[in-house]
């Protein structure tokens, strides 16, 4: 039994490893294809198997890479990323600064374009500067800043509201209380008024 045991060990020790091919594509040996398949960042494959060599995602509707999906990818020597509407804002600093890693035979930058925003469309990725890429990111960050401060400007707003119809509520709440304690003096005034001249007219 002891000895079965080493032997199951081996035998479930390779299939940890990422080799299996994903669902959305197709594979030969070590050529992983994902082409034309209609993929989105949000359906990517969360990995490829760690032996592939050659990878195919071009002709879909990639607008980012999660960050670290290609590093593990060590052994490729073919990627083809083209024909994708890439989004060239803060998102796409992974893959400009993958591209910018890879050896000029790998080719893996052509035809990886921006489709927006505008002022970008055409661009290949690997010619962008950090400081386009950062100034959509502080866009970005002001827009959210600006939807903070408004969102905190109106809930001040309703809380000074609420605390207007708290003071008003609470005025008209003495009012009537004097109002009330006024009128329960008086019909005691009244009564003990009403007493006396009864015990005087006895």
């Amino acid at each position: 039994m002891s000895r079965l045991l080493p032997l199951c060990l081996l035998l479930l020790i390779p299939g940890q490893t990422s080799s299996a091919c994903p669902r959305s594509c197709s594979c030969q040996g070590t050529r992983v294809d994902c082409s034309g398949t209609s993929l989105t960042s949000s359906k990517l494959p969360a990995s490829f198997p760690s032996g592939t060599t050659e990878l195919l995602l071009h002709n879909n509707l990639l607008t980012t890479l999660p960050n670290g999906i290609l590093d593990d990818l060590t052994a490729l020597h073919s990627v083809s990323l083209n024909r994708n509407p890439w989004v060239c804002d803060c998102s796409v600093l992974y893959l400009r600064a993958w591209l910018l890693r890879q050896p000029s035979s790998l080719n893996s930058h052509l035809g990886v374009n921006c489709s927006s925003p505008p002022h970008l469309k055409g661009r290949l990725v690997t010619y962008l500067t950090e400081e386009e890429l950062l100034d959509s990111c502080h866009y970005w960050y002001c827009n959210l800043a600006l939807f903070a401060q408004v969102c905190l400007i109106v809930f001040l707003m309703v809380q000074a509201a609420l605390l207007v119809t708290l003071v008003v509520f609470l005025k008209k709440f003495e009012k009537l209380s004097k109002e009330a304690r006024r009128t329960a003096e008086e019909s005691f005034t009244a009564e003990e008024a009403q007493k006396e001249n009864e015990y005087s007219s006895l």
